[in-house]
């Protein structure tokens, strides 16, 4: 079972000009595979949600390298297998995302933030404590340095609230627990606190699904 709130990215918005441009046709199919495949996931029907984002990677490889489409075509995919269990299948997808969107964005962007929460989770759910740990502390002081006192700081607490407590540091559990209960009760007072809005992700791009809840193991 998943460990903490995972994150699709979200969906680049483009201009296309005239619609001559064959960019433009692959970008707007590549929309249509990322749309479908964001709508099955939602249903949690995962054998069509892989089949799009699959098709999705497929166009996504043709913008280059470094594309932050491409970065998220990997992790939506990486969350369907994540989602059914395929650790090994999804690893490799989390990384290279990863690895785009830092080049893409530099180290401190939400994106990247957002990246390092998902494979800190995979990595919780197999029990991998050592190698979630890093991330998650790194994913939190990203999001501490873009907004001290927003959801997605208390996002992060949460989740490594559960990797604290599954290595028996129970204390400082409940110190970062404590403080994401502060800053979603003022959150309350302003607007309705979600376990993954658009804050937890992409910002120049248009929101994809609500983020999944994984129980403990």
């Amino acid at each position: 079972m998943n460990q903490g709130f995972k994150y699709p990215l979200l969906t680049i918005v483009l201009v296309c000009f005239f619609g001559t441009d064959p960019a433009c046709s692959r970008t707007t199919q590549w929309d249509k595979y990322i749309d479908a495949g964001n709508a099955a996931y939602r249903q949690r029907q995962y054998a069509r949600a892989l089949e799009s984002f699959s098709a999705a990677l497929k166009e996504a490889e043709s913008f280059g390298p470094n594309d932050s489409r491409l970065a998220t075509s990997l992790n939506n995919l990486a969350l369907v297998y994540d989602e059914q269990g395929k650790y090994a299948e999804a690893e490799p997808l989390y990384k290279r995302a990863l690895a785009i969107l830092e080049k893409a964005f530099g180290p401190n962007h939400s994106s990247v933030a957002t990246s390092l929460n998902n494979l800190a989770a995979l990595y919780c759910s197999q029990g991998k404590y050592a190698e979630a740990e890093p991330l998650y502390k790194r994913s939190l002081q990203i999001r501490e340095g873009l907004d001290p006192n927003g959801p997605d700081v208390a996002q992060s607490l949460a989740n490594y609230a559960v990797l604290l407590r599954k290595t028996k540091r129970v204390e400082q559990a409940k110190q970062m627990e404590l403080r994401a209960k502060r800053i979603r009760a003022e959150l309350g007072h302003r607007d309705s606190f979600s376990t993954g809005g658009a804050g937890a992700n992409l910002r120049p791009f248009s929101s994809l699904p609500v983020p999944k809840a994984g129980s403990g193991k």
